[in-house]
């Protein structure tokens, strides 16, 4: 059976979303935290995040593979109209199609809010090495997010120095007068 759904997270899925999490900071320098969050802590993150954003979970035969969600941009109220993503997903799921899956639902929810502007925040190497590759960023290309700025050697995990880059998808018009986002 092949039974993926994409719904709304709830704290009571932040055990497991925080186990998917969990690998990324202590096998990989795709996140730049050093260490797990506690419990507490990261369901504090999704509260946080749920006021106002899509927080979402892709499950297949009902066990969460990953989540994806939005937060802001900039605290700036001319910044409403953008938003950062973030996506991870269960390493065994990588490349199985669910990522661009549950990124499609959060880009339709997000333009559904009269968001216009997308960003994403990716740990890049120069060199790719055991911790981290360029997959996040083609990933990213591939849904049509382009490259709009480097950020070089701001980010050193693992004895090793990476890049950061910032890639950018337009969603939405930009009107003289534009509408309010539907947070």
């Amino acid at each position: 059976m092949n039974d993926i759904r994409i719904r709304n997270a709830t704290l009571e899925d932040a055990k497991q979303i925080l186990d998917i999490y969990a690998y990324y900071v202590e096998h990989t320098a795709i996140t730049f935290e050093y260490d797990v969050p506690t419990l507490a802590n990261f369901q504090n993150r999704m509260e946080n995040i749920m006021q106002r954003y899509p927080y979402l979970v892709i499950e297949k035969e009902g066990e969460i593979q990953g989540y994806a969600y939005a937060g802001p941009f900039k605290e700036r109220d001319a910044y409403d109209w953008s938003c950062e993503t973030t996506i991870y997903l269960d390493p065994a799921v990588q490349k199985c199609g669910l990522g661009r899956k549950l990124y499609k639902e959060l880009e339709k929810r997000l333009q559904d809010m009269g968001i216009l502007n997308l960003y994403a925040c990716i740990a890049y190497p120069v060199v790719e090495d055991k911790y981290l590759n360029k997959n996040s960023a083609e990933f990213h290309a591939h849904l049509g997010f382009k490259k709009a700025g480097t950020f070089h050697q701001c980010g050193y995990k693992f004895g090793h120095w990476y890049d950061m880059v910032w890639m950018e998808k337009i969603i939405g018009l930009h009107e003289k007068e534009q509408p309010s986002v539907k947070f």
